[in-house]
Formats: C-alpha cells, sequence, structure tokens
C-alpha cells in the first residue's frame, strides 16, 4: 500500500474520531458554547474533506489492482464523513430554532408592537441573508467539488496513458534487440562466406599450379 495514503489515511481516521467526540460534547451545550463548538467542527469537517480529495487523487495513480481496494475503502469514509455533516447540520438547525425562539421571546418583552414587528423583520432579513449565504457557500464548494473530480478523471487518464507508452516503449525495446541480434548473425555469416571464398580460391590456384607443374615434367623431360 502507497505510505502517502496511508498517511492522509491515519490523519483522517484521528480527525474523524475527534469531529465525533465534539458532536457528541456540543449536542449538550447550549448558548456561545454550543455556536463556538459548532464553528470547530465545521472547521474540522473542511479538513477531513481535504484529505479525503488527497487520498482519491493519491488511490487514483497507483497501479490498477491497489486502486480498486484503496477505492473501496475510500467510499466508507466518504459515507462516514457525509454522516458527521448530517449530525453537524442537526446541531446547526436546533441552533438556529433556538436562536430565533429568543427573538421571539425578546420581542413579546419590548414595550410595543412596532418594536415586536421591527424586531421580528430584522430577524426574518438576517435569516435570510444567513440562508443566501449559506447557499452561496454550498453553489461554491458544490462547483470546486466538480473541477476536483474532474481534474481526477484527467489525471486517471494520463496515467493510463503513461502506462501505455511505457509498455510502447518496452516492445520497441524488445524490436531493437532483435534487430541486433539479426545484424550479428548477418555479420558472422559474411565473414564466413569470405573466408569460404578465400579457401576455395587458395584450393583453385594450387590445383592450377599442380596441373602447370605436372604440364611441365610431361612435356620437357
Amino acid at each position: 500500500m502507497s505510505e502517502v495514503f496511508e498517511g492522509y489515511e491515519r490523519q483522517y481516521c484521528e480527525l474523524s474520531a475527534n469531529l465525533s467526540r465534539k458532536c457528541n460534547s456540543a449536542a449538550l451545550a447550549d448558548g456561545e458554547q454550543k455556536n463556538q463548538q459548532v464553528s470547530d467542527i465545521k472547521a474540522g469537517l473542511d479538513d477531513a474533506d481535504v484529505l479525503i480529495r488527497k487520498m482519491d487523487l493519491e488511490a487514483r495513480s497507483l497501479q490498477p489492482s491497489l486502486k480498486a481496494t484503496l477505492l473501496a475503502k475510500l467510499r466508507e469514509y466518504k459515507s462516514d464523513l457525509n454522516k458527521l455533516k448530517r449530525e453537524v447540520k442537526k446541531l446547526t438547525s436546533a441552533n438556529s430554532v433556538q436562536a430565533a425562539h429568543e427573538e421571539l421571546l425578546e420581542a413579546g418583552l419590548a414595550d410595543s408592537h412596532m418594536a415586536s414587528a421591527n424586531q421580528r423583520e430584522r430577524v426574518m432579513m438576517t435569516t435570510e441573508r444567513l440562508n443566501q449565504s449559506s447557499d452561496r457557500i454550498r453553489e461554491s464548494r458544490r462547483a470546486a467539488l466538480e473541477t476536483e473530480d474532474l481534474g481526477v478523471s484527467i489525471l486517471g487518464d494520463l496515467h493510463q496513458q503513461r502506462e501505455t507508452l511505457l509498455h510502447s516503449n518496452a516492445k520497441l525495446h524488445g524490436v531493437d534487440d532483435a534487430i541486433d541480434k539479426s545484424k550479428k548473425v548477418l555479420t558472422s555469416m559474411s565473414r564466413r562466406i569470405t573466408r569460404n571464398k578465400w579457401i576455395l580460391g587458395s584450393i583453385i590456384a594450387a590445383l592450377v599450379l599442380a596441373i602447370l607443374v605436372i604440364l611441365y615434367f610431361k612435356l620437357f623431360h
């Protein structure tokens, strides 16, 4: 397994366990303490999202056999993270209801009906602005995640293309080795042919010389 992935995995598990404990603690708290704990949990969830994305990128860059195992494990971590997000959402909803209830109680204690109406209007406007801000944040995060998914997909394609090029390069080296061996065989055959020609020429020259000597002795003796 990749040491880089294991490092991210260890950090995520520690962070997930810490966030789970904080959620349980925040559920029992109230007021400003609860708001502070929820804020800390949201920051931790952002860090967990970053670790999940890093593990995803690392897993997709590995060999196919190992990649499948790590991606299956990563799906479990994503499910765990989504569960934590739902718990935080419940805590946030509870805070909003409690805050609205407190605002209404304060408005009921006002001296006049107009002051109470103005207070409720301000609360509604504030709530609306917060909802709009939350929607924009969610939309920005969704766009960022889509962009990241596209990047992960491109990275996977590039990794596959790299493996294809390496395989082709290995085949080319094999062809080069075969050509070199063929050249050596042809060179050796050429040398043998040349040597045989010299031997044959020497034999023919020796035979001609022997014939001439024999003719000389027969003609002049």
